[in-house]
């Protein structure tokens, strides 16, 4: 049996995974989970990830979780070209610092915004406050900031001259709230330039199809998300809200 990711384009992860394994030409049968139909939680999936998230990579009898550890296993399986994760000790250490500042920061509050925008509206039937989304955005704003005068600062991408995974995981999180409206790089030239530097290096096309599905998340309504989700949504939504 093959490599199989077991992927749904709408999550962050999932589109890194899916970009990586396509511009390094690795084999892999796409398994798709759908998130709004709540796949995750089938008896079925939870035998792949017990975890019951997506990604998850099966290979052979051999399973893995978490994007980052399948990010790196891949790398280190079809020994992808160095620049992804290099082999010298301090750009090395580059690219695992920003993996480890970027849950919390750029995931975290890009995510939050994606969510405030496009699900709390079709949860609680009500308009978003303005107040609501403008505390979101600057949360978010906040941590573009670091992101570039700390990561990027004035190199072409976040380890000098070549891509790495973490440019690549950082793109797939930016696009999240560029999913739900919110187009952080219009007034970003930095970070505009960056976003095009890396699409560039794996191939403007296949960011666009990864992509897609996100890029249309806003016309999302309630009835494509599957009922126990959409609680298990509202109840996540309304604490954070609280």
């Amino acid at each position: 049996m093959g490599l199989e990711l077991y992927l749904d384009l709408l999550s962050q992860p999932c589109r890194a995974l899916y970009i990586f394994a396509r511009t390094n030409n690795i084999p892999f049968e796409f398994k798709h989970v759908e998130l709004m139909k709540g796949q995750h939680r089938t008896e079925e999936f939870r035998k792949v990830n017990m975890l019951m998230k997506v990604p998850a990579l099966k290979d052979g009898s051999f399973t893995l979780a978490e994007s980052i550890a399948i990010l790196l296993y891949l790398a280190r399986k079809f020994k992808t070209p160095d620049h992804w994760y290099p082999s010298d000790l301090q750009k090395r250490a580059r690219v695992d610092e920003y993996l480890s500042w970027q849950h919390v920061n750029i995931r975290g509050k890009g995510s939050k915004l994606f969510l405030t925008k496009v699900l709390l509206p079709l949860l609680t039937g009500q308009p978003l406050s303005p107040e609501k989304l403008e505390g979101v955005t600057e949360e978010l704003n906040v941590v573009l900031k670091q992101f570039e005068e700390k990561f990027l600062q004035d190199k072409p991408f976040i380890v000098g001259n070549e891509i790495s995974l973490a440019d690549l995981v950082a793109l797939v999180e930016l696009m999240q709230p560029v999913g739900a409206g919110y187009n952080l790089f219009e007034e970003r030239p930095k970070l505009a330039a960056w976003r095009s530097r890396v699409e560039e290096a794996v191939g403007k096309q296949l960011c666009q199809e990864a992509h897609e599905g996100i890029l249309n998340a806003k016309n999302l309504t309630a009835d494509k998300i599957a009922p126990e989700l959409l609680e298990h949504f509202k109840h996540q939504l309304l604490k954070q809200s609280s």
